[in-house]
């Protein structure tokens, strides 16, 4: 039986296909593609990341499922895709934020962190054997005296952004905060605009349980998780619909 053309470029081995495309790097995305939506948003006076943790059953204990994770006091990542892959990405920055900070008796720095995890993952999709990570991290935190934001792809690649999305929906939510999205918005009102975004590609309304939401202030320099109560006091100042909602894909 003969085999399509795709077949032998899709294997164990991530290799290229005469066009020059990488298959198993493709479909890594496309698990991003399908992962709950997770927005970031850079505020002067700090940073957000907002995830939406929908889960398919009401049976789920909502404290179990976790997208946010914090690397160090400075540092925090949202996800979106395969949960076990950025569980795995997690614990690997963490140990370097750690080997750093006993090597140079600093705090890594954001940019350096998010080359080392890119690193990381690029070589996944270059060895016999493996396959590349089916995740993608919105990393924030603090370098000097600004906030910043990086963006990974499954293949290895770095964005650094103002505002963005990963996951599903991530199309409209960039519209979104293309549109919204001003370099002088303050934390509080960051926050908002980033469950607005969420807003417009999630089923039902927004509800407490289902956000989670990490921050970091400039004042404070610590990265920290809302607590419910806090989402539920932001979630009741977001505007009331005016028009048609998307829905999630």
């Amino acid at each position: 039986m003969m085999q399509s053309p795709q077949t032998g470029y899709d294997s164990a081995i991530t290799v290229f296909s005469p066009d020059g495309r990488l298959f198993q790097v493709e479909y890594a995305r496309e698990a991003v593609k399908r992962g709950t939506t997770a927005v970031g948003i850079k505020a002067k006076n700090g940073a957000v990341l907002l995830v939406d943790k929908r889960a398919t059953t009401r049976l789920v204990e909502m404290e179990s499922i976790e997208k946010i994770f914090q690397i160090d006091d400075h540092i925090g990542v949202a996800t979106s895709g395969l949960v076990a892959d950025a569980r795995a990405l997690v614990d690997f920055a963490r140990a370097q934020a750690q080997i750093n900070k006993t090597t140079y008796d600093e705090p890594i720095g954001i940019e350096t962190l998010s080359k080392e995890i890119c690193d990381f993952k690029q070589s996944y999709t270059q060895t016999g054997g493996v396959r590349p990570f089916g995740t993608s991290l919105l990393i924030a935190g603090i370098e000097g005296h600004r906030t910043r934001i990086f963006e990974t792809d499954p293949s290895g690649a770095l964005l650094e952004y103002k505002a963005t999305g990963i996951g599903s929906g991530r199309s409209e939510i960039m519209e979104f905060l293309e549109k919204k999205y001003t370099e002088d918005i303050d934390l509080d009102k960051a926050i908002v605009l980033g469950l607005e975004a969420l807003r417009t590609v999630t089923e039902g309304s927004l509800n407490e349980l289902n956000i989670e939401v990490g921050v970091i202030e400039l004042s404070t320099r610590k990265f920290r998780k809302l607590t419910v109560s806090e989402v539920k006091k932001f979630i009741s100042e977001v505007p009331k619909e005016t028009g048609e909602k998307g829905k999630k894909k």
